[in-house]
């Protein structure tokens, strides 16, 4: 298969007039069609209306009117993201009796004011409750570098769009790893914001004090493309904290000269395999980074975020729960009603600690610009695994995948997922984090444009 054109290149294609949006869209409707029947990365289509968004794309640029910056790219999204006139699922059987919604959600409308094309809505765990989604109501999604491991959770089919070249851009949600997680073992770039970086509004929640909104890619170029077109206030969801646009696209090439850049230790190394740490090692290497940092409390933040993703999604599902049990997913259904169950004084505890939590973690970019971790502790294990096994250590398999990204996330830092290689892996690969201080999101994506331009972070053609 010929390779096909990244996110970056497809937006310079159809700006430059050297590629239709129609040609760019029926070359991703024929991959899709080719391959989604082995990968299950896609939940709903809507082709039709992405064939007539395509064409005012060409009609607008045929009459010599300014396109956006991602004039014809074609996307998708995870299917909690609302999207006129269809009902928003969220992974779930109980959400099939919604009404439709109303309009767009607001990161969509901003993609679509940029110039994407939507091809419609991805597989996800239900309820964005998991790491693997590994779907009881929609099937499992399939990894595309080895059909029968896991693509991550919980926004699977958005790591796995990517990866299989059916979009070059998805977008996905993170509450403890679900962009950064997949984005690893599906090798993909994606990017979790700085929490309440970018508007909520629209998306069916799960830890409304946890939860991010962020996009995956092809490359890195396009990932900060789409990262800028997402940008912006929104006085209308009081859990959007931003109040300008930062653009980003233009710092990429500042490359890392001058930057900070350390490894984080201890937790980050004794819960990694040694594939993972030598994605890290890599990643260093690449950067000049050779001195090692210890992140904070990071077991008692994993364990506090796991007490407040159970509490908060718990109470929100609860009426669910009492009427409508037995439609829950069979994996995530006992997790929500302990959840609704647990004391609120435990719950209390973990906030009061998430205030002294990031006041240690901020600390520690008073010193560093960028800390590199890596994404999961091992490459996607089969699809139907219950164990992993991490130096020598058996841990359950799917709450640990998020070991690594849960103390990242409770503490609301930026983090850049980018994709690596290793060896031992089975050819499959590992994410490493590239961590930002708060509102640094330039300083994540500018070390990822240096691993991209040494060659040790890329996307690679699925054996599809």
């Amino acid at each position: 298969m010929a390779a096909a054109p990244t996110l970056s290149q497809t937006a310079h294609a159809v700006s430059s007039g050297q590629l239709s949006a129609a040609e760019a869209l029926d070359a991703c409707i024929a991959r899709i069609e080719a391959t989604e029947a082995r990968v299950n990365a896609f939940t709903g289509t809507r082709f039709e209306a992405a064939r007539a968004q395509a064409a005012r794309v060409d009609a607008m640029r045929a009459r010599g009117e300014p396109l956006g910056p991602l004039a014809g790219v074609p996307f998708a999204v995870k299917n909690l993201f609302d999207i006129a006139g269809e009902v928003t699922l969220a992974g779930s059987k109980v959400n099939r009796t919604n009404p439709p919604a109303s309009a767009d959600a607001v990161l969509v409308q901003r993609l679509e004011a940029a110039g994407a094309v939507l091809v419609g809505s991805l597989n996800m765990d239900e309820y964005a409750y998991g790491f693997t989604t590994e779907n009881s109501h929609y099937g499992p999604t399939h990894n595309p570098h080895k059909l029968g491991h896991v693509a991550g959770g919980s926004s699977g089919g958005s790591g796995a769009a990517v990866a299989a070249r059916q979009v070059p851009l998805t977008l996905g949600s993170d509450t403890n790893g679900s962009i950064r997680v997949p984005s690893s073992f599906c090798g993909v770039w994606g990017l979790k914001p700085t929490f309440g970086r970018l508007s909520r509004r629209g998306s069916f929640p799960f830890v409304a004090s946890i939860d991010h909104l962020g996009p995956f890619a092809d490359d890195v170029a396009g990932l900060a493309l789409a990262y800028d077109a997402l940008q912006g206030p929104d006085p209308l969801d009081p859990g959007c904290f931003a109040t300008s646009v930062q653009p980003v696209t233009r710092s990429l090439g500042l490359g890392v000269q001058g930057l900070r850049v350390g490894l984080l230790g201890g937790y980050f190394v004794e819960h990694a395999s040694p594939p993972a740490r030598n994605a890290v090692a890599t990643a260093a290497a690449a950067l000049g980074a050779s001195a090692t940092v210890e992140w904070p409390d990071a077991a008692q933040a994993r364990a506090a975020a796991f007490i407040t993703s159970a509490s908060e999604g718990g109470a929100l599902h609860l009426q669910r729960l009492r009427t409508q049990a037995a439609d829950f997913e069979p994996l995530s259904v006992d997790r929500f009603i302990s959840g609704a169950l647990q004391p609120a004084a435990w719950y209390l505890r973990a906030q009061r600690f998430r205030r002294v939590y990031r006041d240690r973690v901020n600390a520690l970019f008073r010193d560093w610009d960028v800390l590199i971790a890596p994404a999961t502790p091992v490459a996607a294990p089969a699809i139907g695994t219950e164990w992993i096994d991490i130096n020598g250590q058996h841990f359950p398999c799917r709450p640990s995948i998020g070991l690594l990204t849960q103390p990242i996330s409770f503490a609301g830092c930026p983090v850049v997922a980018a994709p690596l290689w290793p060896s031992g892996t089975g050819g499959l690969p590992i994410g490493v984090q590239l961590i930002a201080a708060p509102w640094r999101e330039d300083l994540a994506l500018r070390a990822g444009w240096a691993l991209a331009q040494a060659g040790v972070a890329h996307t690679r053609e699925p054996a599809l």
